[in-house]
């Protein structure tokens, strides 16, 4: 079984240390966890050999197993009843603004009926509305046994995750307020972030704009002289919450203006 705790890493410009990250198996659950909504494929029974996209909302298990919520009569269900093989498809949000450098995962895997006692609260509490139509008699609970993963977290990084790795994982500790704390840096200290992309990054930049942000350290897309640049910038320490990335935060700020 893979580790979901050891690190990956980004390679640095020039002599700059690698800065360590998540594995690919925590960024996969993670993303996952973050999302609610995903593209479905499954085999088409009325055209075969071709793939079915659907629309659809799901939740999670303690596995990270996607949980859905189908009528009988929807094209998809019909499918899965004829070959139980699917995909789905999960992206960063926010994708459409870049959508090949956001993050993306792919979960393989043999989706069919799950019982509703071990299913229908851990989809509710994601999907409230559906009380209004989950106990419609032609509505019934499928999880997907996920076999296989594929994440891919922008250009150039990308790969395939154990099963059994990802369903190990947990998602980043700062998963619920990762989007607050980047809309907050970007709106409020946007020259704190060209501070610390010049210090730690080497780039010269004339904007700076956190992009995403893990336990480990966060990632910045900068505007210099050369184009746009990302690059990868670690924490001093770990963290494990909002208010411990906005203390190492400032405390990196500080020195990186003691620097300049």
């Amino acid at each position: 079984m893979s580790d979901s705790r050891r690190h990956a890493y980004t390679t640095s410009a020039g002599d700059r240390p690698a800065v360590p990250e998540p594995s690919y198996d925590e960024r996969a659950r993670t993303l996952v966890h973050l999302a609610s909504v995903g593209a479905l494929s499954t085999h088409s029974a009325k055209q075969p050999g071709f793939p079915f996209g659907s629309v659809m909302p799901y939740a999670l298990d303690d596995l990270g197993r996607p949980i859905f919520l189908v009528s009988s009569m929807a094209m998809h269900t019909q499918n899965l009843e004829a070959n139980l093989r699917a995909s789905l498809l999960v992206t960063q949000q926010g994708a459409e603004k870049d959508p090949l450098g956001a993050g993306r995962v792919t979960l393989v895997g043999e989706t069919r009926k799950a019982p509703p006692e071990e299913t229908r609260e851990l989809y509710l509490a994601r999907h409230e509305n559906a009380r209004y139509w989950v106990d419609f008699e032609d509505f019934s609970f499928y999880r997907m046994e996920v076999v296989d993963v594929y994440f891919v977290g922008g250009f150039g990084v990308m790969g395939w995750v154990a099963a059994d790795g990802y369903g190990a994982a947990t998602a980043d500790p700062l998963v619920d307020a990762a989007q607050r704390i980047i809309e907050h840096m970007n709106t409020d200290h946007e020259k704190s972030l060209i501070t610390l992309t010049r210090v730690h990054a080497g780039l010269e930049a004339s904007s700076a704009q956190m992009t995403a942000v893990d336990r480990l350290g966060f990632h910045v897309r900068a505007k210099t002289g050369e184009g746009m640049k990302g690059a990868r910038i670690g924490f001093s320490e770990e963290v494990r919450s909002a208010e411990d990335a906005r203390r190492v935060l400032v405390e990196m700020v500080r020195r990186a203006e003691a620097e300049s």
